[in-house]
């Protein structure tokens, strides 16, 4: 059974850094968009940053500048590195791909930034 787990969450101040991380596992045949989301409380998920087929990569104009999403094909990983964290950061981060041509989703890290 293919899964994603993340890690890399926690508790940070304001103008600091978290590097998030989601490994894949199972028996893999194709990934394909590869992404974060993120949800606060009382707020839809949104999408944070995700790298689509061909490998254009998209950000949320909030995050901009400020997070950078890459992978690592031969560990089958996605990173989320967040610089100047802001307290509105704060969410439960998700990752999300297309594995298998299935659409699979992570457990959730949280991420909170005190301010």
């Amino acid at each position: 059974q293919v899964q994603l787990v993340e890690s890399g969450g926690g508790l940070v101040q304001a103008g600091g850094s978290l590097r998030l991380s989601c490994a894949a596992s199972g028996t893999i045949f194709s990934i394909n968009n590869v992404g974060w989301y993120r949800q606060a409380p009382g707020e839809q998920r949104e999408l944070v940053a995700i790298i689509r087929n061909g490998g254009t990569t998209n950000y949320a104009d909030a995050v901009k500048g400020r997070f950078a999403i890459s992978r690592d094909n031969a560990k089958n990983t996605l990173y989320l590195q967040m610089n100047n964290l802001k307290p509105e950061d704060t969410a439960v981060y998700y990752c999300n791909a297309v594995i298998n041509w299935k659409n699979v989703w992570g457990q959730g890290t949280q991420v909170t930034v005190s301010s």
